[in-house]
């Protein structure tokens, strides 16, 4: 029986027509129809407005009908009263792109995002309000949520893009994740949750709003999922439909840790679990992650890549096999639609850690799913009289309760070769930036100007830059009498996230936490000069924390300083008196403008400076220059550039006067940690599939290929620590290469299996194809038989016919192409390798 909560209106294309939508316990009913969805986050301001169509095409091809998104009220409203939704912010044009590319829209107002962004999303002014306490029954903070959600809600209003206006909303959120710190709270929390649902509903936006991660979500709120697996949630209404609001693709990468990945085999397993087990609305977090531009980065010490190891890479390529994978998934579970939403799912037990799901339309008509849960063992089991082969920590799908259409654990999508789109040499171009194009400005030490303050003692940080800059001074003098030590211990204890240490204009310490624990401890000996002495601490914000209870007043900067004498004691600096200034003295120049670019500031000379701390450095490039780069660009000329800061410390970067965000090469990951190769088997979390330990977390910075243009183009650099700017390059994309492994017991593809059909063809295939605007140049290698090695580095087995020619003919000069993985196909003897299991296996080149 279907259980209406509430009617609204939508539209799947632009024309503007609209249909009913309610919900039941089984799904979103969209006209009069359950449906199950599949859905993926794009988060509009981690790229840019040009690329949106491209990103959001390459997630319909992927088998996406929904674009989830936040709202991000401290980039919209960054002045109290002073809205913004211009560029990379403009969340309307974001919006009606989905709508136009035939998609719906869920949207995740909150306000609050986390999104390991910046503070949450909140604004920072919001802390500064008189009496206010975030997230809590607080009337000025309940304002002030109100007053911001209204505003989102009536611009959606304003431009018809909510569904009862024929636009693509088809969801809204609000709060986020509240659940997992509701307990800190108290009573306060519960009643902020209610009210949050009632003010929510009350907006009348005429669709269903969520709460994820809120068991206690109150009608007609649907509480929904966040996790690695949500196949063993239920709603807490049994009117409630099952939805996965985060399913996290990969995991974000921090400064100093190792790169998180997550295979697609148990990705893909998460997903058929879900729908097997009653799912019918799941999300993927990301499916595009982009770029923390700026100093939009959430923290503690959150990386400028926010590359997610999502299906869509950071720089807007796809990523495979994980794309192609999922798609297939996608279709399989697509044919499976009519009977995921015609009853729920009956469970049959198969055996230990085995078990089937089935859908029946009728008694003879079903669909179902079959799961091998063990994280070591495969297995056959028995089903509708006849066997089928589980590997294990995989789910196979039957559409019509006997073929196999797909399995999990069988990946026979192409591979792209290289686990980094600008990882293989021989398909980018890198421009050296010459040590000659590089000027220069050294800051000072210390205070400088007439910015600075006094206070008796240590302030804490983002009270006092009210987060205006990363950077805070604490300046303080010592004085040495005669006869005392000159030789001390310097004991700094700081809340986070970084600091440079000097004395008398000197560097001799710096210290800096993690992610996980932004505090830090600076232990160093030093000598003092007998009469007065100067300390100058620069203490550095490496992004606001986004996440926790009473995250919001979580604190920064200096807390202790103390000098240690051996001969005369302890010397506490702390309550002492301190000099401040908020920011660097290049950021009050405004060296990252391009109004400065010719400023006397600037210096020139021989030899440039390296490894210096607190050091600004320009250099520009040319069209003309970049011509070597930019006729490579691809796709059709407007593809990201890359900025390889490998020989550099810390600090920030900027192209054309747009920030491309932070950037930490000297912090290395543990040297542990990693494996060559993650078993896909088992119970999957953010550590344990990790890559390049010992190495910086990023050393290529995105730089949109709009952020360029013809003629002469500014790069700024400040470095806090010290590099080698001379070592500095510039990356485009030329082209990449592909590969694909398919044996003839693989299944053929999900497209062939049409419904009162069955299989209309029996052979699994090798399909090939290259991104939007290149196509298969060459074919590297090919062979037919039992061919050897891993993707990249195939070669002939004992087996090996020679199909070279026929791939050639097939493939070569197209976009895509599909090769069958049959004798008969390739032209060989059909006796040829008798009693082996043949595969073809496929190496291409794709560019321009």
């Amino acid at each position: 029986m279907m259980m209406v909560i509430q009617t609204v209106s939508l539209v799947t294309d632009s024309s503007g027509l609209s249909a009913n939508v309610t919900y039941d316990h089984r799904a979103l009913v969209i006209d009069g129809k359950r449906r199950v969805l599949q859905s993926g986050s794009i988060h509009y301001p981690r790229s840019t407005p040009e690329v949106w169509p491209e990103l959001i095409r390459k997630s319909k091809e992927g088998g996406l009908e929904v674009i989830e998104t936040y709202v991000f009220w401290n980039y919209h409203e960054p002045i109290r009263g002073q809205y913004y939704f211009e560029g990379r912010f403009d969340l309307v044009r974001f919006v009606k792109t989905v709508q136009e590319a035939g998609l719906f829209l869920h949207l995740r107002i909150g306000p609050y995002a986390c999104a390991e962004w910046n503070y949450g999303g909140f604004p920072v002014w919001l802390h500064f309000i008189p009496g206010i306490q975030f997230r809590t029954t607080n009337n000025p903070f309940k304002e002030e949520m109100k007053r911001f959600l209204a505003k989102i809600v009536d611009l959606m209003k304003q431009e018809n893009l909510f569904a009862s206006q024929g636009g693509p909303i088809i969801l809204a959120q609000v709060e986020n994740e509240y659940g997992n710190v509701e307990w800190a709270y108290g009573v306060g929390g519960e009643l902020y949750v209610k009210w949050a649902a009632d003010t929510a509903v009350n907006l009348n936006t005429s669709v269903p709003w969520v709460m994820c991660q809120q068991e206690d979500a109150p009608d007609p709120i649907i509480n929904t999922c966040n996790g690695f697996y949500c196949d063993g949630f239920t709603p807490n209404s049994p009117s409630k439909p099952i939805m996965w609001t985060e399913n996290y693709s990969g995991w974000f990468l921090s400064f100093g840790y190792a790169v998180p990945f997550r295979p697609v085999e148990d990705l893909a397993f998460a997903v058929a679990r879900f729908f097997e087990t009653g799912g019918t609305f799941q999300n993927y977090y990301m499916y595009f992650g982009g770029t923390n531009f700026g100093r939009t980065a959430g923290g503690p010490l959150v990386a400028t890549s926010y590359d997610y190891d999502a299906p869509i890479d950071e720089y807007g390529f796809i990523r495979q096999p994980k794309w192609g994978h999922l798609r297939e998934l996608h279709k399989a579970i697509k044919l499976c639609e009519e009977y995921l939403i015609s009853s729920d799912p009956t469970h049959q037990k198969l055996g230990a850690n085995l078990e089937a799901h089935i859908y029946y339309k009728s008694s003879n008509d079903c669909a179902a799913f079959l799961a091998n849960y063990d994280s070591s063992s495969d297995a056959n089991v028995t089903f509708n009289g006849n066997v089928y082969f589980l590997p294990a920590w995989s789910v196979s799908i039957l559409p019509d309760c006997k073929n196999v259409v797909f399995n999990t654990a069988k990946v026979i999508s192409q591979r792209n070769i290289g686990d980094h789109p600008f990882a293989q040499q021989k398909n980018v171009n890198e421009l050296l930036l010459a040590s000659s194009a590089f000027s220069w400005y050294e800051e000072k030490v210390g205070i400088s100007g007439n910015r600075s303050f006094v206070r008796p003692d240590l302030v804490e940080q983002i009270n006092t830059t009210k987060d205006t800059s990363d950077y805070l001074w604490y300046t303080a003098s010592i004085h040495v009498m005669p006869g005392q030590g000159k030789e001390v211990f310097l004991n700094i204890e700081s809340l986070g996230h970084a600091a440079l240490v000097f004395v008398n204009k000197k560097l001799v310490a710096f210290g800096y936490g993690n992610h996980d624990f932004a505090n830090f401890s600076i232990n160093k000996k030093i000598e003092l000069n007998e009469g007065i002495n100067t300390l100058d601490i620069l203490s550095m914000m490496v992004g606001l924390q986004n996440y926790g209870a009473w995250f919001d007043v979580a604190g920064a900067g200096l807390f202790s300083v103390i000098l240690i004498d051996l001969k005369n004691g302890k010397r506490d600096l702390s309550s002492g008196e301190w000099i401040y200034q908020v920011g660097v003295e290049g950021e009050y120049i405004g060296l990252d403008k391009i109004s400065l670019a010719n400023s006397s500031f600037w210096k020139q000379g021989s030899t440039l400076p390296v490894n210096k701390s607190l050091i600004w450095y320009k250099a520009s490039f040319n069209r003309m220059i970049m011509c070597q780069i930019t006729t490579f660009l691809a796709p059709e000329g407007k593809g990201p550039l890359a900025l390889n800061l490998a020989s550099m410390g810390k600090g920030q970067a900027w192209v054309n006067g747009q920030s491309i965000g932070r950037y930490w090469s000297a912090y290395l990951a543990p040297s542990t940690g990693c494996t060559k190769k993650c078993d896909y088997r088992g119970s999957y979390d953010a550590s344990k599939c990790q890559k390049h330990c010992g190495q910086p977390a990023q050393t290529l910075y995105h730089i949109p290929r709009t952020w360029v243009h013809p003629g002469e183009n500014l790069l700024v650099i400040h470095e806090e620590l010290g590099g080698d700017p001379s070592k500095i390059s510039l990356l485009t994309k030329t082209g990449q290469d592909i590969c694909s492994f398919v044996s003839e017991a693989d299944p053929p593809p999900v497209d062939s299996w049409k419904p009162n059909l069955g299989v209309v063809s029996s052979s699994p295939q090798v399909q090939l194809a290259c991104e939007r605007g290149w196509h298969i140049a060459a074919i590297n290698f090919a062979s037919y038989g039992i061919p050897e090695g891993n993707c990249g580095s195939f070669r002939p087995g004992a087996c090996h016919m020679d199909v070279l020619p026929i791939v050639q003919k097939a493939c070569v000069a197209q976009v895509e192409c599909s090769l069958p993985v049959s004798s008969a196909y390739l032209g060989v003897a059909a006796g040829a390798c008798p009693g082996l299991l043949k595969a073809l296996a496929v190496e291409a080149h794709c560019s321009i």
